[in-house]
């Protein structure tokens, strides 16, 4: 019971210091009638933020005035990716422009179930190479592990929109994993494991612990990644305590999932910022967006904000063909020319790989401006970022 309590104080601790550090703007969601009642203690509690997550019309109708497509949508939107947001989220939402980034990404819409003749259930083909459950087996050296089917929010454009969705109740053992934590006990040659979901940071601290520390134990393993969405719709979930947890397993790599600038708030700053501290490298993965992110003064903004927390530009990924997701698409040269106007025009470390996860399961496939203009036996011409052409002599 000691030891309970004192958890319970350092919690309360945390999260007045993290209330100090905002300010002013620790308040702002009492302007929301739904939440003014909400003690601000409760409010960083990141349990309380899942239990209090916007799954209703009822609740979403008293933040947002909500569009006819957006009506027709809430109430189709069902079953493994119905309506789920953190209030956290939800705050962050311009009621009035249906074209608000943050609210785009949240709110379901009627073109959902406009599915065109490319679309795919699994357009990654991840179940294709599953050897067992949870596990994708791909690349030579490195594997795949879906801790789980949850999220803090459910994002209108997810790829696994096939199996993430679905709220299980958390076990507090292995026996989810053991097929997969056995097939990669038994590959050598696998040498990195992304844990990935669903969101693996939705997992109580003791349940995520226990999956580092079993994958740690295999000795082969050398790199230990984790795929997150949660400092950006959840972040009271970094918590102190999760982060002293996380620590025992390093070098662990983070890449988070950031698609517009206006997601760098003041508390997911403090979140990376915590992240960061304790050592763990950011990275940032980026969906390429159409109405949402699909100009490069917003991409490179971006970018330039998440070099500011401490989070390495990574990748941007073309927008996948699953089903349901017509809307979100821009056109592969869309993202070329993102990629144009950063190369050469910021610093290096703020242009990420734009990238194809080809269809059907043939990974990332890196797609991007030429430079190279020609090529012959020992000379080379190539452009620079200005449209100059130059020549390389071996």
């Amino acid at each position: 019971m000691a030891n309970s309590a004192l958890t319970e104080n350092q919690q309360v601790v945390s999260q007045n210091e993290v209330i100090l550090r905002l300010g002013k703007r620790a308040r702002d969601y009492q302007q929301l009638p739904l939440y003014k009642e909400v003690n601000p203690l409760d409010w960083e509690d990141w349990r309380w933020q899942m239990r209090n997550r916007i799954t209703k019309l009822e609740q979403i109708s008293q933040i947002v005035n909500l569009t006819a497509e957006e009506l027709e949508g809430i109430r189709n939107a069902k079953g493994r990716m119905a309506m789920a947001i953190t209030p956290y989220w939800a705050t962050l939402i311009d009621p009035e422009d249906p074209a608000c980034p943050i609210r785009r990404q949240a709110i379901p819409t009627a073109n959902e179930f406009k599915i065109s003749p490319y679309e795919m259930n699994d357009p990654c083909g991840e179940d294709n190479d599953s050897p067992a459950a949870h596990l994708v087996h791909r690349y030579p050296d490195r594997v795949l592990l879906l801790a789980t089917e949850s999220c803090a929010m459910y994002c209108r454009h997810c790829t696994r929109r096939r199996m993430v969705g679905k709220e299980d109740k958390q076990t507090t053992s292995l026996e989810r994993w053991q097929a997969a934590l056995e097939y990669i006990r038994a590959n050598k040659k696998v040498r990195d494991v992304l844990i990935s979901g669903g969101d693996p940071l939705v997992l109580e601290d003791e349940l995520l612990e226990m999956l580092l520390k079993e994958i740690r134990s295999i000795a082969h393993i050398e790199f230990l990644r984790i795929g997150t969405r949660v400092p950006v719709t959840l972040p009271q979930r970094i918590t102190p305590q999760m982060i002293s947890m996380l620590k025992k397993y390093a070098p662990l790599w983070i890449s988070i999932h950031f698609n517009h600038p206006k997601e760098i708030t003041r508390r997911t700053t403090i979140a990376c910022e915590m992240l960061a501290d304790a050592g763990f490298p950011l990275g940032s993965q980026t969906v390429l967006l159409k109405g949402i992110n699909d100009r490069p003064s917003i991409m490179r903004k971006l970018m330039h904000e998440l070099l500011k927390i401490r989070v390495r530009p990574y990748y941007i990924y073309q927008c996948d063909l699953v089903r349901g997701t017509q809307h979100f698409r821009t056109p592969v040269e869309v993202g070329i020319n993102i990629i144009e106007k950063l190369r050469g025009h910021t610093s290096g470390y703020a242009v990420p790989t734009y990238v194809i996860d080809a269809p059907g399961g043939g990974g990332k496939i890196p797609i991007g401006p030429t430079y190279l203009v020609s090529q012959a036996k020992g000379k080379y011409v190539l452009r620079n970022y200005e449209g100059k052409v130059f020549t390389y002599l071996e």
